[in-house]
């Protein structure tokens, strides 16, 4: 009693459309995606966050500290900068990015499935309403408008110097 393999030819076809619509990163391989030296940046979201400790600590011509001190002072803000960066992006990156997610997608949701077959439905019923109030308006207030604006037309005002 033996078990039987065969041999199978896997063949993937794709379109060139859909190959060219690819983004050229390869998820699969996250050394090479990391070590890309690409701009996780493009649209340039945080460059207000770009802080150098000149950016933050400067000492005017007249108040210098030793240099010892402020090179010590430069090395130990860069060092705790990168070092607390990245300790605060291994414990929070995954959950905020989780979080975010799921808020986008909740948003996203509720915008496509309930706001704006709400507006739709308000824009289609809104001409009947403009008709209805239009005559509300005309029927109404143009008469009252006029009336009190004639009633106050024939009102006069005379200063007198006494």
């Amino acid at each position: 009693m033996g078990l039987e393999t065969e041999k199978a030819d896997v063949h993937l076809f794709m379109d060139d459309d859909a190959y060219s619509r690819h983004s050229g990163v390869d998820y699969a391989d996250p050394e090479k995606f990391a070590d890309s030296g690409q701009d996780r940046d493009p649209n340039g979201l945080n460059s207000h966050l770009k802080v150098d400790f000149e950016d933050v600590i400067a000492e005017p011509e007249s108040t210098h500290s030793l240099d010892k001190v402020w090179i010590c002072s430069h090395a130990l803000f860069e060092v705790s900068k990168y070092v607390i960066y990245k300790f605060l992006t291994v414990f929070l990156a995954i959950p905020l990015a989780f979080a975010a997610g799921i808020l986008f997608a909740t948003l996203s949701c509720l915008h496509i499935w309930i706001i704006m077959p709400f507006v739709k439905t308000c824009l289609m019923v809104l001409p009947s309403v403009q008709t209805i109030w239009k005559s509300v308006t005309d029927v109404v207030i143009v008469p009252l408008c006029t009336s009190v604006g004639r009633i106050f037309s024939s009102v006069s005002f005379q200063l007198s110097h006494d």
